[in-house]
């Protein structure tokens, strides 16, 4: 179904508008039905459509300004709906299952259009086909790829009464052979529905029989409706052969390449891809959560979104960065940060990233900045302060204008003593306050090794 979010999905090259697109391609969408297009989307030039199951053409006549519409690998059966589409220059209708060719007489009023592709449809292996599509349509330059030349449109023109009128018989046939291929595919829908719920119906009695013998018929058991683990192993098993079974007989078996059959094909690899997803689902195990503080309160790296990051320690601000390369075109709702004084953690889209830091931090001085040119988010982390001692025989270098403050630890005043230079020299001969003065130098004769030693009282005495 066509909705206006897979539009804007589709648009992202024009900013996600949709009013002033001019080309979008909504091919393997798994689109049914041409939807909203020509109201939403009125300035299209270019729309793809092709390999979807839209079985009719319709919504596009509003399209004034298409130029080229691509509807390959379709089921469309006959062309319509595309006069109001002034400006079409180009229709590719490849493998599809147009029959009534004599629907291409409604494009003689899109005089703009100058190519058109019809290979893979039944129409193209009818007699004069190419003929009455050339003699038809005198607009077009080019039909399945190649040039139409003006001696081919004359000849083609001149023999069209009776090319008609082949085609009017070759289109009756197709059309009864389609009515029988619709009542065909009708009772072999019938038939596979009646087989799937014969065969359901049969697994559920078999699942019963086995339950019973295994369990004996125990009320608790039936109550419970559970079947052991070996029982329950080997039902799986028969149930995995037989899808195998029934999925190789599918695709073994001959069909027609009809619209009803291509829906069926497309019905059976939907139903196939829900139930190995549903499978994968119920075998998928759950992840424990992932532990980020250990029982003893250990914080541990982490790295959950595996983003690069780089942290440096800024000792002259006396603090530490952390720079985590976020994906640049990430919201920035999608993050979440959270400092703790021994670690920081990150979420990233639900994802966690933690990081254990070298040394205590400040949460509340911190602040995360995130860069709009990379994407890249900064975290800056002040340190938590710490005393200095200096040791002893330390030497400090100061530069001129600066000042550098050393934290001190401080000492109880009333246990410093200090020294008084008064009492280093006593004079014992005057009690009274003066100056000092210096006395005389004795020497004693007695105490001199050489007793012939005279005391000159006019030599100073040696100090």
């Amino acid at each position: 179904v066509v909705t206006e979010d897979l539009i804007r999905k589709r648009a992202e090259h024009n900013n996600c508008e949709i009013f002033s697109l001019e080309e979008i391609s909504l091919h393997q969408q798994e689109i049914e039905k041409i939807e909203y297009i020509d109201k939403w989307c009125k300035e299209l030039k270019i729309l793809y459509l092709q390999n979807n199951l839209i079985a009719k053409i319709e919504n596009v006549g509003r399209l004034k300004k298409l130029e080229y519409l691509n509807l390959a690998l379709n089921n469309i059966e006959r062309i319509e709906n595309l006069e109001g589409c002034e400006s079409l220059q180009k229709l590719d209708f490849t493998v599809n299952f147009i029959g009534e060719l004599s629907s291409v007489e409604s494009l003689q009023n899109n005089i703009h259009l100058q190519e058109l592709y019809l290979v893979g449809n039944p129409c193209t292996d009818f007699k004069g086909y190419r003929e009455f599509v050339v003699a038809t349509l005198h607009q077009l330059k080019f039909l399945d790829g190649k040039k139409i030349e003006r001696s081919e449109r004359i000849k083609a023109t001149q023999d069209l009464p009776t090319i008609r009128q082949w085609i009017r018989e070759q289109e009756e046939m197709h059309l009864k052979r389609r009515v029988q291929e619709k009542h065909e595919a009708e009772r072999n829908l019938e038939n596979k529905n009646r087989s799937k719920s014969k065969t359901q119906s049969e697994k559920q009695g078999h699942w019963h029989t086995t339950s019973d013998s295994v369990c004996g018929g125990s009320a608790e058991s039936n109550k419970e409706g559970k079947l052991p683990e070996k029982v329950q192993t080997e039902e799986e098993h028969i149930s995995d052969a037989d899808e195998e079974e029934s999925d190789k007989e599918f695709w073994e078996k001959p069909t027609q390449f009809t619209p009803e059959s291509r829906i069926e094909t497309h019905r059976h690899m939907e139903e196939k891809r829900k139930a190995k997803e549903a499978q994968s689902e119920a075998t998928k195990k759950k992840k424990p959560p992932r532990t980020l503080i250990t029982a003893d309160g250990r914080a541990l790296n982490v790295n959950e979104p595996k983003v690069d990051f780089s942290l440096t320690e800024d000792d002259d601000q006396n603090q530490i960065i952390l720079d985590l390369a976020i994906y640049r075109f990430l919201d920035t709702s999608l993050i979440d940060v959270d400092i703790q004084p021994s670690y920081v953690r990150i979420k990233v889209k639900g994802k966690v990233f933690q990081l254990v830091l070298p040394t205590e931090v400040k949460p509340d001085s911190s602040c995360a900045k995130r860069s709009q040119t990379t994407g890249h988010l900064v975290i800056t982390m002040p340190k938590v302060s710490t005393l200095r001692f200096p040791t002893q025989g330390a030497r400090q270098e100061t530069n001129p204008g600066t000042s550098t403050q050393m934290e001190k630890l401080e000492v109880d005043p009333s246990c410093h003593s200090r020294l008084n230079l008064a009492d280093i020299v006593q004079n014992k001969k005057s009690n009274s306050p003066g100056p000092l003065k210096l006395q005389p130098v004795v020497t004693d004769v007695s105490k001199s090794g050489n007793g012939e030693f005279e005391d000159d009282p006019d030599v100073p005495p040696l100090i």
